[in-house]
């Protein structure tokens, strides 16, 4: 259905306001909603009609926290977020946006990038040419694009384990006003990755600063483990001496002793709210995370790059120092290891394609080696190209943390392209919440859940024009069947489609019917609302 003229009929329309649904129609007229009314009460008129009988009409879903920054850039369409209804992501998390770099920076930057993201070819520098790329490329769902703060230091300083003196650090300045002035969203941050992991609290008020009042800071804390209230600690204070709000991605606490203490964190960033400071969260419902495989490595293990990291791979002497470090840790630094055991780390994507599909602990017994002889195997065989599904939190935490009003829905999938078996959240997160954390789990009402995947995020990252069901909003809208909505979880069989979706609409365009993606590529970039 191509047509800009469309009455949706007969469903339960969630407005994004967390109401519970009511039976409305919905008038679109030249991609945006031109009405909402009761049942009947606008008139066919010829008009083309969409049946939503039995079906929940929402707005299309907002992922707070993708990392599909490269998704325009390839040659197939990513649908593995249009399918589960969300028509708009915020990319560019955790440090990672894929501009700006620069001359003396790219191969550091394009070497970095394929720890995650599949080979790319760097053609641009700049954040406008990167833009003017992939928007000639064209997006399957809306983008919204962070800066990473990460990459602001690789195009600065590398990958070096160094402070920036004032000259770098108003050079980092300089690159994330002009990515600011060019559309971007917000500044993210991962200080468990490197170059970020090596930068004190200071720089990143400094750069917090150029954000501005109404400016974002998102960030992967220093700590979800042992150290998260200490991790929380710093991230308010980042956003009140910098003056800029602030947004915890993917909030969770690592660890069994650490298993149900998750009010405790919630009470903590109440408090800063409280004392002025705007702090909001969110979160995937997994108890499993995902993430480069390097992660396992502790930080003086990850400076000077990939030939830093695999020189010290490749040295026996280091390796002895990596035992040490891993068996008896390091202050400040929580082990994914520790939190989640060696049956916890499963390999989920490498550059060759082996090792996929088993847990550190099962390789150690298929190929009669330990556990950290395994982990260092494949690090080098797949030259630091690997990522990992980690079992390390208690369900019924992310459950509480999804419950605190303020907490929003992110899919935290790894980019698209790379193969492998990726952690089922890239398939299924917003079904995931329908079916098991409403319906099923009675986490939340359905309404309320809707406004957490909605007009919440909306406002809170400023995307314009979406978010709602309201007249003059863009008719970005999915509709589902509360009954049967939901995604089958398989770690080790990941790549399924998602049930109960029957269609979803951007600007007045169906674009997905059922499992059937129609396209062609109808998301644009944008920018944030004033």
């Amino acid at each position: 259905m191509t047509t800009q003229d469309v009455l949706v009929r007969g469903g339960l329309v969630a407005d994004g306001g967390g109401g519970e649904p009511v039976e409305a129609d919905v008038l679109i007229q030249d991609g945006r909603i031109a009405a909402v009314e009761p049942h009947g009460v606008i008139p066919a008129d010829g008009r083309a009609t969409l049946d939503a009988t039995g079906r929940v009409v929402a707005p299309g879903f907002i992922d707070v926290h993708s990392h599909a920054d490269n998704a325009p850039l390839l040659a197939e369409d990513d649908t593995s977020k249009i399918l589960q209804g969300i028509t708009t992501e915020v990319v560019g998390n955790c440090g990672f946006s894929l501009a700006p770099t620069g001359a003396e920076s790219v191969e550091a930057m394009a070497r970095f990038s394929q720890r995650i993201f599949p080979p790319l070819q760097f053609t641009w520098s700049n954040w406008a040419e990167f833009t003017e790329l992939t928007d000639s490329r064209g997006y399957v769902t809306n983008y919204a694009p962070l800066i990473g703060h990460g990459t602001l230091r690789i195009a600065v300083l590398g990958m070096a384990d160094v402070t920036p003196d004032a000259g770098e650090l108003e050079q980092m300045g300089r690159l994330l006003e002009d990515a600011l002035a060019g559309g971007a969203f917000g500044m993210s941050s991962g200080l468990v990755y490197p170059p970020a992991v090596f930068s004190e609290t200071g720089e990143l008020i400094a750069l917090a600063r150029h954000l501005g009042r109404d400016g974002l800071y998102t960030t992967h804390m220093r700590g979800e483990g042992d150290s998260l209230l200490s991790s929380i600690a710093e991230t308010v204070r980042i956003g009140r001496e910098g003056d800029c709000r602030v947004h915890i991605s993917h909030l969770k606490w690592t660890g069994k002793d650490n298993w149900g203490k998750m009010p405790r964190a919630l009470a903590r960033i109440a408090e800063a709210a409280d004392s002025g400071v705007s702090v909001t969260k969110d979160i995937y419902p997994y108890p499993a995370g995902s993430t480069m495989l390097t992660a396992l490595l502790p930080p003086p293990f990850l400076a000077d790059g990939d030939e830093g990291v695999l020189a010290r791979l490749n040295s026996p002497e280091q390796l002895r120092r990596l035992a040490s470090m891993m068996e008896n840790g390091l202050p400040g630094w929580d082990s994914h290891q520790k939190a989640a055991g060696w049956d916890g780390v499963l390999v989920s994507t490498t550059a060759s394609h082996r090792y996929e599909g088993k847990t550190i602990a099962e390789l150690s017994q298929v190929l009669d080696l330990a556990p950290l002889d395994v982990l260092v195997r494949i690090l080098r065989e797949e030259e630091l190209h690997a990522s990992m599904v980690i079992f390390s939190m208690d369900e019924q935490d992310v459950r509480t943390a999804f419950a605190d009003p303020d907490t929003m829905v992110g899919t935290d999938g790894l980019p698209p392209g790379s193969g492998g078996k990726p952690h089922p959240r890239l398939f299924g997160t917003f079904p995931r919440i329908l079916g098991e954390y409403v319906r099923a789990g009675s986490v939340l009402p359905l309404g309320e859940a809707i406004r957490r995947m909605t007009s919440l995020p909306a406002k809170v990252f400023r995307i314009p024009g979406r978010g709602a069901i309201r007249p003059g909003l863009v008719a970005d809208l999915v509709a589902f069947d509360p009954a049967t909505v939901g995604h089958e979880t398989d770690y080790r069989d990941p790549v399924r489609h998602p049930d109960g979706v029957s269609w979803v609409m951007q600007r007045g365009s169906v674009v997905v019917d059922g499992q059937n993606y129609l396209g062609p590529r109808s998301g644009r970039r944008l920018t944030p609302a004033a």
